[in-house]
């Protein structure tokens, strides 16, 4: 069904932005001027600074939910998932026949109907801060209140920073946010370990960053592009007594795959356990 969707007509679609963050920066820079015009993209935003930065972009910004919400076709909740129920509160009175996308963690779709006295045209996401650079992934699902062309409206803004990936079970959202959503920080720990050996082993600090940034990213677009499962990619480097042989035995002698599901799966639980949180009475 995905591929089927139309993105809407290009500077046509009005969006609000609650929350002048990274990721709302990420979003209005793929969005401006290619999806729809800077002049459409309105931000409310409580810090000046913040103000000031985004009135740069060319954005529409203001220090309070007012009227250039309400009359949006779109408004992307982009604040910290702590803040959520008291901007939902604010927003309620602006609300109609939006579409709503949120970007929050641990913010069932279910509460945020409820703060917003039971709207139901709401698309929980969660991005990656790769999206800051372009190379985000999103996941997404929708509650039965969106439409199509609202389905349609939520892909293509989160396409603006990358790809994306449609759920069917919100409960889906939880592994997303493990793998995807905190993704980024395990790839930099890994990075980080491989620099530390690099100097271990006598390389300078910016010779060890270099290679293992280089690698980590050359191997992540090969397996990419390549039509090969990662697992075949992996034993095509691998010859059997040689020096990626060494190192992945030593992995596999320290359970290191077993290690990286439980700390994903730890995410997970902490994802699941946060939304209850939030989300209670």
């Amino acid at each position: 069904m995905d591929h089927l969707m139309q993105p809407p007509e290009p500077n046509t679609l009005t969006i609000s932005f609650i929350g002048g963050g990274n990721m709302a920066t990420a979003l209005i820079g793929g969005l401006a001027g290619k999806l729809t015009d800077a002049a459409n993209l309105h931000v409310v935003e409580i810090n000046p600074d913040a103000r000031s930065r985004l009135d740069a972009l060319g954005v529409r910004t203001s220090a309070a939910i007012d009227d250039a919400v309400a009359a949006s076709a779109v408004i992307i909740l982009a604040v910290k998932p702590q803040q959520m129920r008291e901007v939902a509160a604010q927003l309620k009175p602006h609300v109609t026949t939006q579409l709503v996308l949120s970007i929050a963690a641990g913010i069932r779709a279910v509460d945020l109907s409820r703060w917003l006295g039971g709207h139901a045209a709401i698309v929980r996401t969660m991005p990656n801060t790769p999206a800051l650079i372009g190379r985000g992934i999103t996941g997404m699902v929708a509650m039965d209140g969106v439409s199509p062309a609202q389905r349609a409206d939520a892909d293509a803004i989160m396409r603006a920073v990358g790809a994306t990936v449609w759920l069917d079970d919100e409960a889906l959202i939880d592994p997303v946010t493990a793998l995807s959503g905190s993704g980024p920080a395990y790839v930099f720990y890994f990075i980080e370990a491989m620099q530390q050996a690099g100097m271990q082993l006598g390389l300078t600090a910016a010779q060890a960053t270099a290679l293992s940034i280089a690698t980590f990213g050359g191997a992540a677009q090969l397996a990419a592009e390549a039509s090969e499962p990662v697992s075949v990619l992996r034993e095509r480097v691998t010859s059997k007594g040689g020096t990626t042989h060494a190192a992945l035995t030593s992995m596999q002698e320290s359970g290191v795959a077993a290690a990286i599901v439980r700390a994903i799966e730890a995410a997970s639980a902490r994802g699941k356990a946060l939304g209850e949180e939030f989300g209670r009475d």
